[in-house]
């Protein structure tokens, strides 16, 4: 695993020095840490059953190309995951918009085993690679349409070695309430295959906000229309909390 980390390490740092415009020197940071009383993965279908906190953040210097850590972990460790996106903005001008992107992951679970005839609990880590393709479409400042399409592949022998996640999503976003606080919905449906199981599913966000606030409140959920996935369950959802960022840095000769 060490080696493993010092090779994404690496990846990160020659592909972000060597993609930036080297006229500027100022690096772009947001994003936003929080807690959860159930971690949800990237992919609604899985979860952590148990509260967790997560890290998500992005780093540019303004130009199409980012790198976006992603990490979600139970506050013991034991169980969780973390992914570092490499993403590409392929189409930026207009109403019509395309990102790209490609990531390593790690996944980690708990497995019983037994050796000698005891048995007890370790950390298992799952290594994945992925890309994804995003278009989107803004209507305007309140309605937005997207598809999402992630296709992963894992590194290991045990566990899914294919999958395919295909994701429709409405966004409506900024809707007024009171005393400054507005509210975004985003229902989604989508597709999910896993080597030769599959599923079909609906989800959403809430999110509560208070303008200048950095503070959000949003909740989840997720509910099986139909699936045969392992590990899926017919309903799940969380509540969390999040602070959100955003940074500007310069550094000067």
């Amino acid at each position: 695993m060490r080696k493993g980390l010092m090779v994404i390490s690496f990846l990160m740092a020659s592909i972000f020095s060597f993609s930036q415009d080297t006229t500027t020197k100022e690096l772009y940071v947001s994003g936003n840490i929080g807690a959860t009383t159930n971690g949800i993965s990237i992919i609604p279908t899985f979860s952590l059953k148990q509260p967790a906190f997560n890290l998500s953040y992005s780093l540019s210097r303004g130009g199409r190309f980012s790198i976006d850590p992603d990490l979600r972990l139970t506050f013991d460790g034991k169980k969780g995951g973390g992914i570092l996106w490499f993403r590409y903005k392929l189409k930026t001008e207009g109403k019509f918009k395309v990102n790209i992107g490609i990531h390593p992951a790690y996944n980690f679970s708990i497995r019983a085993i037994t050796e000698e005839g005891k048995s007890f609990k370790i950390t298992e880590a799952k290594r994945f690679i992925a890309t994804e393709f995003v278009p989107s479409y803004k209507v305007n400042d309140h309605l937005n349409f997207g598809i999402y399409y992630l296709n992963g592949h894992g590194l290991q022998e045990d566990g899914p070695k294919n999958i395919h996640y295909v994701n429709f999503s409405t966004g409506i976003s900024k809707i007024p309430l009171f005393s400054g606080y507005s509210f975004n919905f985003s229902p989604q449906v989508y597709y999910l295959k896993s080597d030769k199981e599959d599923g079909y599913y609906f989800t959403s966000n809430l999110v509560l906000a208070k303008a200048k606030s950095p503070f959000v409140l949003m909740s989840m959920i997720n509910k099986e229309i139909r699936s045969n996935v392992t590990g899926s369950v017919n309903f799940d959802w969380n509540v969390s909390v999040l602070y959100n960022f955003r940074n500007k840095f310069r550094s000067f000769k």
